[in-house]
C-alpha cells in the first residue's frame, strides 16, 4: 500500500473516530484543532492499528499530531 492510499483510509478513520467532515481533512490537519484529547487521539490509534493490522510504538500518541504524522507512524510500522 503507497502512502496516498494509506493517507485516505486514515482520512476516512479520522472522519469517523472524531466526527468531523472528510472534506475538512487533509495531511496537515492537527488533531488539536479539531479539539482532539488524548482519549480522542488513544481511541484513532486503537482504529488505525485495527484497520491496518498490526500495532504501532508505544510513543506513537506522543508523536502524532497531525493526520501526515499518523500515516508516517503506519508506513513505518509496516
Amino acid at each position: 500500500m503507497n502512502r496516498d492510499e494509506i493517507l485516505e483510509k486514515v482520512i476516512d478513520i479520522v472522519a469517523e473516530t472524531l466526527e468531523v467532515e472528510r472534506e475538512e481533512l487533509s495531511e496537515d490537519t492537527n488533531y488539536d484543532d479539531l479539539g482532539a484529547d488524548s482519549f480522542d487521539k488513544l481511541e484513532l490509534v486503537t482504529a488505525l492499528e485495527d484497520e491496518f493490522g498490526f500495532e504501532l510504538d508505544d510513543d506513537v500518541l506522543e508523536t502524532i499530531a497531525t493526520v501526515g504524522d499518523s500515516v508516517d507512524a503506519i508506513l513505518k510500522a509496516q
